[in-house]
């Protein structure tokens, strides 16, 4: 069980983002963060995967806090590919940091060999968003966080990655969250809606 419990956090000394926040993700559950633009969906993303730390509440996963070091047991994998990749490694490189992955995955998410030896300036965001899903894939998770993952692609490459996405979850019975500005995405993809407040 993936869980954050009564979670508040704030940029700053300013008003907080999230404020008394609990919310839990089962492994078999795809759950849809649905909220209005700047009610705290990419904050809330970032605190489960621990790319932010709440100033009070908890994050855990079966009971436990995330490690500090190490693979993390929640992934990431947000709207914009470009910045999740150093931009002075191949792609190879990047990928070989999260682990060694498997031919067969590769192949079901559409990247290509010859990607891994370019640079991210090189390839489209389509093809970037790939490999970052397949980079997050690679280190196993337990849950994957996706914000807005497909949000700049084409119906098509939506279409692909998410039928894809959907398969290798059910295979490795790993939960979901997600959040999309899409209605007919959520209805399709998710098996839970969690409705945060506005501010």
């Amino acid at each position: 069980m993936l869980e954050a419990r009564d979670i508040t956090f704030r940029y700053g000394k300013g008003q907080p983002v999230i404020e008394g926040l609990s919310v839990a993700v089962g492994p078999d559950e795809r759950v849809a963060l649905v909220a209005p633009s700047g009610a705290g969906k990419t904050t809330l993303c970032r605190l489960l995967a621990g790319y932010e730390q709440p100033d009070s509440g908890s994050v855990l996963v079966d009971g436990e806090p995330l490690p500090v070091a190490g693979a993390c047991p929640v992934q990431l994998v947000g709207q914009h590919p470009e910045h999740a990749f150093d931009p002075r490694l191949t792609l190879g490189a990047s990928l070989r940091e999260a682990g060694s992955a498997n031919a067969a995955l590769l192949e079901r998410f559409g990247v290509q060999q010859r990607w891994l030896a370019r640079y991210p300036r090189e390839l489209s965001g389509g093809e970037l968003q790939r490999l970052n899903l397949v980079r997050a894939l690679t280190a196993a998770p337990r849950y994957l966080v996706v914000d807005e993952m497909t949000a700049m692609l084409d119906a098509i490459t939506q279409a692909q990655i998410w039928h894809e996405l959907l398969a290798e979850a059910d295979r490795r019975a790993m939960g979901i969250v997600l959040t999309s500005h899409s209605p007919a995405l959520t209805e399709r993809v998710a098996t839970r809606v969690v409705r945060l407040a506005s501010d």
